[in-house]
């Protein structure tokens, strides 16, 4: 398979397949213009269509949710269009004023959706259970029947679709304004003896140097960048969240997690039980840090050293030897997954050149009209740039398998869509340290697949409590500056069981993910995604090859069920019990116990 692979590889993506011309693309403003006119059309025909009162009498029902599938697939291609436009360029002007187009029409969509739930719950039960078992709804029942319940919980089509309306400027509006910010932020570095402004990506790869008084001077640099935006950037965060919890005060939502639970498809015992886990297994991994301390020859590790490497990290893995190496691995699994590694590698489906004026951080986004993907990052030559490559590969896959399936069956969550990429990220990270070839190979290539452990049980834990307590103060007003950092830090001492000497007071900031106004509380998943993709993975260790089509056809599924009948199904576990998360943190477990035997003589006096 790798033979196959033409290198070197190009490092920039290709969008011209999709609407030639970037920004300035007279075929991405025809799409747009004719998506305003099916989403109007869609308007017309959802309120001239009645709610069945006969299981017989679902013409026009069917012709709703066909236009309605054709315009969800449409608006996606443009919002992956313009979202890569403005990550690959933050200079480039046009972009935002197209993502403004993009989310008023998404705005429409939405609010037409209203009076389409109307029609769904206008359908009596008994008629409603019969509709689902014919085509073209069998395919779609779970998607459909799950609108038609959460449209019963909430407010008077009109009172929607006015949220929706005014969502774009007021909601979606502050998450712009912080995009904005991020993209004027610059943190001036001496490098070979010359001042250099990096951007907020360029400049948090910089964090990871091997160099602890470098690693240091450079975080300090980092929090005063931060410092200076940190302004905007709370006044950003206090008014979405006013928007959103004004919201669900009206809708009668007491819960801050019930709207993301819902998006997630996912039950609150669910997500408490998988943090009681962490938190009764969290003791090895404060051992963990107190022993990387002492390899590091400090008393207790700072913030930026929970993920600085250990031992030579000098050598840098080309972006040709990442790519061969994911391929390499992905084979071993899984013949199909590597098949649609090369074909985007090669077809230039990736944009990972390291250079100025590109937005920070990493995504894959789905063409559903074109059937192709897209993966951004910044790739800068770290064993974490390979993960996050491989990573991104595995939400490709993911939307991959899905094409050929109904527009509404592909729309699966952010936990499972993080199963899948958390899932390719094993594959190459155990490969890698199973082929060490010494014990201090294998040291370094262990410590870097456990600060994944680290990330998504403390790190991540750490967001969700610091949002989840941030909200709770929102309720009552406006949250200064000030207390914003108290609550980041606190959390961040909840998460890290306060083994670390220092903290990151404005992560709050830095962090993009608690801006997002397409999936609030964008943090849980990523550890849901962690500890599932674990359980997948043991799986696929035990069944070998057997298990590819297995794999399949749960991440088919994924769109079409919640994940504790997604579990039950395809793994035979209770997601609601501790046992399952026991055994995902088992495996990270074992990682440490294996990382404190080899590393035991070096601390020895």
């Amino acid at each position: 398979m790798i033979a196959l692979l033409h290198l070197p590889l190009n490092q920039t993506w290709n969008l011209e397949t999709f609407f030639p011309g970037g920004s300035e693309s007279p075929a991405f403003a025809a799409h747009l213009k004719e998506l305003q006119a099916s989403i109007a059309a869609f308007q017309e025909q959802v309120r001239n269509t009645p709610s069945p009162q006969q299981a017989a009498e679902t013409d026009g029902l069917a012709k709703l949710v066909e236009l309605f599938q054709s315009n969800l697939k449409n608006i996606h291609e443009a919002d992956s269009f313009v979202g890569c436009l403005l990550a690959d360029n933050q200079k480039d002007k046009k972009a935002p004023v197209l993502n403004g187009q993009v989310k008023s029409l998404y705005a429409e969509h939405l609010s037409s959706l209203t009076h389409f739930d109307q029609v769904l719950t206008g359908i009596p039960d008994a008629v409603w259970s019969e509709i689902l078992k014919k085509e073209p709804f069998q395919a779609i029942a779970f998607p459909l029947h799950e609108r038609r319940a959460l449209a019963q919980e909430k407010l008077s089509p009109e009172q929607e679709a006015l949220i929706n309306d005014l969502a774009v400027d007021g909601y979606h509006g502050w998450g712009d304004l912080y995009n904005s910010t991020v993209g004027q932020f610059r943190m001036p570095v001496e490098v070979d003896g010359e001042t250099v402004e990096l951007s907020a990506g360029q400049a948090f790869n910089k964090l990871h140097t091997e160099n602890r008084e470098e690693r240091l001077a450079l975080f300090d640099s980092w929090e005063k960048a931060w410092t200076d935006k940190e302004d905007y950037c709370a006044e950003a965060l206090n008014h979405l969240a006013g928007f959103r919890l004004q919201v669900y005060k009206y809708r009668g939502w007491n819960s801050i997690h019930k709207e993301p639970l819902a998006i997630n498809r996912m039950e609150e015992k669910t997500l408490n039980v998988m943090w009681e886990v962490i938190d009764r297994n969290k003791a090895i991994f404060v051992d963990y840090l107190n022993r990387k301390a002492k390899l590091l020859g400090v008393e207790k590790l700072a913030w930026v050293d929970v993920d600085a490497p250990l031992g030579d990290s000098s050598k840098k893995i080309s972006y040709d030897e990442g790519a061969s190496l994911i391929i390499e691995q992905f084979e071993r699994f899984s013949p199909k997954l590597a098949a649609f590694s090369e074909q985007a590698f090669e077809n230039r489906w990736i944009e990972a050149e390291d250079r100025a004026g590109k937005r920070p951080g990493g995504f894959c986004t789905s063409f559903p009209v074109s059937g192709e993907t897209r993966i951004f990052m910044t790739y800068g030559g770290t064993l974490n740039n390979v993960s996050t490559l491989a990573h991104e590969l595995g939400h490709g896959y993911h939307q991959h398998v899905m094409t050929d399936m109904p527009a509404l069956a592909q729309e699966y969550a952010m936990n499972v869509a993080e199963t899948a990429s958390t899932f390719a990220e094993m594959i190459v990270a155990d490969a890698v340290v199973k082929s060490a070839s010494t014990d201090e190979e294998r040291i370094i290539l262990l410590e870097d697949k456990i600060q994944r452990a680290i990330a998504f049980f403390m790190n991540i834990h750490a967001r969700f409590i610091f949002e989840t307590n941030f909200y709770a103060e929102r309720r009552q007003g406006l949250v200064s500056v000030e207390r914003l950092n108290e609550l980041m830090v606190d959390a961040q001492k909840v998460a890290y069981q306060d083994a670390l000497s220092s903290y990151h007071p404005h992560f709050w900031a830095a962090k993009l993910h608690f801006y997002a106004t397409d999936v609030p509380f964008y943090n849980f998943p990523y550890t849901f995604g962690y500890m599932f993709s674990a359980g997948i993975y043991a799986r696929a260790v035990q069944e070998g090859a057997a298990f590819e089509d297995k794999y399949i056809s749960l991440l088919r599924d994924t769109g079409s069920m919640n994940v504790e009948e997604l579990a039950q199904k395809h793994l035979g576990v209770d997601l609601t019990e501790p046992d399952f998360w026991q055994s995902a943190v088992d495996m990270a477990i074992q990682d440490v116990k294996e990382f404190m035997r080899l590393t035991v003589a070096k601390v020895q006096v």
